[in-house]
């Protein structure tokens, strides 16, 4: 199981989303009416994760999953060496990938990979551009944030879901006396705020009460098997102390230019899927010095609370035990950019040329058959580009 992403900031492959909050998922131990998410700022790349950037400006998670799920998350050595964490050639991609081939016993835990930016952000622009995600009963696939000392510096959930979800939930979680909800309020007919419908809308979260306040996107294409089936798309998250939190999805047919173009303008991407206003959230107290996560857990708290009502068959329990379900199951991360108050994912290579670097394990056999360019292309490849960082430039 696995993923394939491009992301100012991050690039990522993530996997299926389910429904609501309904069971614990902590991740841890223990008003103007107009469209507040506009902005006339633009931005410029300020940091970029690309191919091998992950593995030497993220780090490997390797303890106790905190939400209970059946997975032993492996250190970048041991990652790599079982295949479960590497740089595909053929688009300059990270992949990070559920095991799919260990016997582990019903109830046991299978290798999986969670890593976490070395660097935190408080604000920015993140985009997230994944060419397809982990699908199917017992995921817990996720892109997301999170402060020091859960949850009084926050979590900003961007891509989330479980089993056989249909479409992406977007979650904050504060932790303070300072008042963070959702304002209904300023989603009206005639000017409307966002596009998702409110699954929650108090922000406040404990280790047993763990909501927290979400949108749910409307858009099947935003998760799970419809999301592949679009061949992916765009996530972003705009992170602005002033206006509050804006997250977006678009299909792949429906990037914006701005983004592709290295030079997002959320002004011009219409109205959010999910907006937390700032006049009934405040950010500032709430939120701040994020690292990025990315993860993919089985069962835990969330998945497998949700399992039988998610209409998967048998036990979340047995199904861990199914290597067979978790291959092809993957995350990859094609390329990121952290954009000061913006992150963006996007691909990196011709995929005219996938067909040539797909079959690397056999390149001496397959050279003489290229043309110069595509010999040159291959003899070249550098994984080595970094996630640009972009400063805000008005």
């Amino acid at each position: 199981m696995h993923g394939l992403y491009t992301v100012f900031v991050a690039a990522v492959y993530f996997g299926t989303l389910a429904g609501a909050h309904k069971y614990s998922r902590s991740r841890h131990h223990l008003v103007a009416r107009t469209p507040q998410f506009a902005t006339n700022k633009t931005y410029t790349v300020q940091d970029f994760y690309q191919a091998e950037d992950f593995f030497n400006e993220w780090t490997f998670f390797t303890g106790a999953d905190p939400t209970g799920g059946n997975v032993a998350y492996q250190s970048m050595q041991d990652a790599t060496s079982q295949g479960l964490a590497y740089v595909d050639d053929c688009n300059n991609s990270t992949v990070l990938a559920v095991d799919s081939n260990s016997s582990v016993p019903a109830g046991g835990n299978r290798p999986s990979v969670r890593i976490t930016s070395n660097k935190s952000y408080t604000g920015g622009l993140f985009i997230l551009d994944a060419a397809a995600m982990p699908v199917g009963c017992g995921t817990w696939p996720s892109f997301w944030s999170v402060g020091p000392n859960w949850p009084y510096a926050g979590e900003i959930d961007i891509v989330e879901g479980v089993n056989n979800q249909a479409t992406n939930q977007m979650t904050l979680h504060s932790g303070t006396s300072s008042a963070c909800t959702i304002d209904t309020a300023v989603n009206t007919s005639t000017s409307p705020a966002y596009t998702g419908h409110v699954m929650g809308t108090n922000c406040y979260s404990t280790a047993t009460a763990d909501a927290g306040c979400a949108f749910g996107d409307t858009d099947t294409r935003s998760f799970g098997y419809g999301f592949n089936n679009a061949n992916g798309g765009v996530f972003a998250l705009l992170w602005d102390a002033s206006l509050g939190m804006s997250m977006w999805h678009f299909a792949r047919s429906e990037i914006p230019s701005d983004i592709t173009n290295l030079a997002p303008n959320p002004a011009n991407w219409g109205v959010p899927a999910g907006f937390w206003s700032a006049q009934t959230c405040d950010i500032s107290a709430n939120f701040y010095q994020h690292s990025l996560v990315i993860d993919t857990t089985i069962c835990g708290n969330w998945a497998g609370g949700a399992y039988s009502s998610s209409g998967c068959p048998g036990t979340c329990s047995d199904m861990v035990a199914n290597a067979t379900n978790f291959a092809s199951k993957h995350q990859r991360l094609s390329s990121d950019v952290l954009i000061k108050r913006s992150s963006l994912l996007r691909r990196s290579m011709d995929h005219k040329l996938c067909r040539c670097l797909s079959m690397k394990n056999h390149i001496n056999q397959y050279t003489p058959y290229l043309s110069p360019y595509q010999r040159a292309v291959i003899g070249n490849i550098q994984t080595s580009r970094r996630l640009g960082t972009v400063e805000p430039t008005s």
